[in-house]
């Protein structure tokens, strides 16, 4: 029953259709569920998106053993009965609320019942925007399924320690949370770690252990005056510090050779990229024994913050820069740079973009082709300005030296070496 607006309810005798396995109802005008829908022992997957009146579930919601998967985006339900721990199969649970700017601070709080932490099953949990606020309860562990955790937009200020027993857990989902002082020590099972825009973090534990984790999104997280174990992070190839004025400098000096070779996305505050790149538009030329490997393309971008724009809010990236590739000065490949984060600053931020073979801004290219740089018109973001622009090409033995280059003059070292070099040793104002 999709997009019926006139539905305000559903008979009791929904109960009685015991061989029915899936309910999808959504846009309804439905305030409530009747309590016969506990009978339907074999229901594996209830849909109740976009009803915005449905304020509550039955107490008999928790007779749903076969239940799988439960959907209820953008509804008005704030608080699940205890009887939902006794949902013993339950596997995804989307409960995610749209994001609306308020201006009252009374807004009702969203209560988890005690028995939450029994879905020992659950491996997908989304809750944001709920309004889940204060602590969270400590016993979380107990949710040992659990592989992606998204509690994105929510106003807790703390969460619970035994996070780190959550061995399975490969996204934490955390962009958003205003309140939140804290990262504390986290799984070793990570992937991902998103704490974009969580404006009151001032701490992050060691993640030294994080072996596992790919990207790292601490854009604006402008408290927060170091990542402790950073350099140790074997798999990190995305980290996102644009507006983290505070702990730029450490990141620069914690940027290892290592590290290097593998970034795909790097951001943060500052206003130069390398001099070696070259910051006009680049011809290729094929090398009869090297073949490219990459491109490397370093910008720096500001946001004009006097300019209002709603979109900032609804927007994860600055989507207005695109590279392209032209033949004969006319575009046969654009694609918009991934630069994830949205600083909420004037400053200049640098971004890094490593687009590898498969990439068309690499794939695509052949002998006299052109690469170029520029900004998006007209632009998605208002007040988005592009201040420098630089394209590196990466050929075969560009990067394959694997000893120490202490001694090495820039000229003989490997391009890692020479990234590690320049955000090690470059302070904005020299």
């Amino acid at each position: 029953m999709r997009k019926c607006g006139f539905l305000r309810s559903l008979p009791a005798s929904i109960g009685s259709m015991k061989a029915l396995t899936t309910i999808v109802i959504t846009e309804a005008d439905i305030t409530a569920l009747p309590e016969s829908i506990g009978m339907l022992e074999n229901l594996t997957m209830l849909r109740l998106n976009r009803c915005k009146h449905l304020r509550k579930l039955p107490t008999s919601i928790g007779q749903l053993k076969s239940l799988h998967r439960l959907q209820m985006v953008e509804n008005a339900v704030t608080e699940l009965p205890e009887s939902f721990g006794m949902l013993s199969s339950l596997m995804v649970l989307n409960m995610q609320k749209k994001y609306q700017k308020r201006e009252d601070t009374e807004e009702i709080k969203f209560i988890l019942p005690t028995s939450f932490s029994n879905l020992s099953l659950l491996y997908e949990l989304h809750a944001g925007a709920c309004n889940i606020s204060g602590k969270i309860a400590d016993d979380f562990e107990k949710l040992s399924s659990l592989e992606i955790l998204n509690l994105g937009r929510n106003n807790f200020y703390s969460l619970p320690a035994s996070l780190r027993g959550l061995s399975l857990l490969r996204k934490l989902i955390l962009p958003h949370c205003k309140m939140l002082k804290a990262l504390p020590p986290l799984p070793s099972s990570l992937e991902e770690v998103d704490a974009a825009n969580c404006t009151s973090l001032e701490s992050i534990s060691g993640i030294s252990n994080l072996e596992n984790l790919v990207m790292l999104n601490l854009t604006n997280c402008e408290k927060v005056v170091d990542i402790p174990g950073l350099e140790c992070l074997k798999s990190l190839v995305r980290l996102y510090a644009s507006g983290c004025t505070a702990c730029s400098s450490a990141i620069k000096k914690r940027l290892a050779k290592s590290y290097m070779r593998k970034i795909r996305n790097l951001s943060m505050p500052g206003s130069k990229i390398p001099d070696w790149f070259s910051q006009d538009v680049v011809t290729f030329s094929e090398r009869k024994n090297s073949a490219l490997k990459s491109v490397i393309i370093g910008v720096v971008v500001s946001l004009n913050q006097q300019i209002p724009d709603d979109i900032r809010e609804e927007l994860p990236a600055i989507a207005d820069i695109v590279g392209q590739i032209l033949i004969l000065d006319f575009p046969t490949v654009t694609s918009a740079l991934n630069l994830l984060g949205v600083p909420n600053t004037n400053e200049d931020q640098v971004h890094l973009c490593r687009y590898p073979i498969d990439h068309p801004l690499v794939s695509r290219l052949k002998d006299g082709y052109k690469i170029h740089v520029l900004r998006r018109e007209p632009p998605m973001m208002k007040g988005v300005e592009l201040k420098k622009w630089g394209i590196h090409l990466v050929y075969e033995g560009d990067d394959d030296y694997e000893g120490d280059e202490e001694s090495l003059n820039e000229s003989q070292q490997s391009l890692s070496e020479k990234m590690a070099r320049f955000f090690s040793s470059f302070e904005e104002g020299d």
